[in-house]
């Protein structure tokens, strides 16, 4: 045999297919080291870290890990059937009567429905926008007793989820004189109360200064008791 024929031979051989048996041997061990991959991985991102996160917003922030809940006190509530629980501070409600500080509007369903969060989905330009914010200003302003021009912005728009429960400073200094005359408070009370209630930015760099309506409402509440 000569060197070229069993050079040939031999690479032949090399590129020989695999038997059958040979295939369903690694696929099988591919398989198998797959599965245990997806396995683990359930167990420890699946499993454990959800448990593990949740052991630990239960043990060191129960309050917020439960939905920021509020009884008629202004005290944290840590269940929904805990008894005197009125609301969340994180998630926005509507105050009807003038003696009650009001929020911003919501498009969430008819209003702050937690099933419907959304925002309007209207351009700047959209005439039916437009309309609802000249009809808001004039409502508004009416209510207060102010010139339409004096009216806050977050008091004609909807937030984006239709679920915000804070209002601008502005806003709720802007209400304080009407809360005042119905209650039979001082101004100066009243202004005292959004002020001590006011949220600076978180951090001190995000966001905006803000006024929580549910909070501030329970610390009027107790205001006139």
């Amino acid at each position: 045999m000569t060197a070229a024929t069993a050079t040939s031979s031999t690479t032949e051989h090399a590129h020989a297919a695999p038997s059958l048996g040979a295939i369903v041997v690694l696929f099988t061990r591919q398989t198998w080291a797959g599965l245990r991959v997806l396995l683990g991985f359930t167990l420890v991102l699946g499993i454990a870290y959800p448990l593990a996160v949740t052991a630990v917003g239960q043990l060191v922030f129960p309050w917020q890990a439960n939905g920021s809940l509020l009884t008629s006190t202004n005290e944290h509530a840590t269940a929904p059937t805990d008894a005197d629980v009125i609301g969340s501070a994180l998630i926005g409600q509507t105050f009807d009567g003038a003696e009650w500080f009001h929020s911003r509007p919501s498009n969430a369903g008819d209003g702050y429905d937690t099933l419907a969060s959304a925002g309007s989905n209207l351009g700047p330009n959209n005439p039916d926008l437009l309309a609802t914010v000249v009809e808001r200003r004039a409502a508004v302003a009416a209510e207060e007793g102010i010139d339409p021009s004096l009216v806050p912005a977050d008091a004609l728009t909807a937030s984006a989820s239709g679920l915000d429960p804070d209002v601008s400073p502005a806003y709720a200094r802007l209400q304080v004189a009407r809360i005042a005359a119905e209650r039979g408070l001082s101004a100066a009370d009243v202004t005292a109360l959004v002020e001590a209630t006011t949220q600076s930015r978180t951090l001190g760099v995000l966001g905006e200064p803000r006024v929580n309506v549910l909070r501030l409402n329970l610390a009027l509440e107790a205001m006139a008791q």
